[in-house]
């Protein structure tokens, strides 16, 4: 059976978009990964009466109350982050779909 230009084109723009799919899986694990982090580092600061924060080599004595604020900002912009890479992978998803029935559609006639 032989393909139609337009049928091979789309085939590799599927394929485009499958790998541009996977880069978004990866990105949103990565940011995943480091809202838990932040969650359990927020976590483990409601036990502890003494807190430190690392800056650059050196760790610094900090108050609770300011790391909590900087690990809730932290927290909130992983948080919209992950959201983000999840709207454009529905669309990523979407449009894969689509085009993979075209496809389907086109090698089937």
């Amino acid at each position: 059976m032989k393909l139609t230009k337009e049928t091979e084109q789309k085939i590799a723009e599927l394929q485009l978009l499958e790998q541009n799919l996977q880069n978004f899986i990866l990105q949103k694990q990565t940011f995943q990964a480091q809202f838990l982090e932040v969650d359990n580092a927020l976590n483990e600061l409601n036990n502890s009466k003494e807190a430190y924060k690392i800056i650059g080599p050196i760790m610094v004595h900090s108050t609770t109350e300011e790391l909590k604020k900087d690990l809730n900002s932290k927290k909130e912009i992983l948080n919209l982050r992950i959201k983000n890479i999840e709207k454009q992978e529905d669309k990523l998803k979407e449009k894969a779909d689509s085009i993979q029935s075209e496809v389907l559609k086109q090698i089937k006639k």
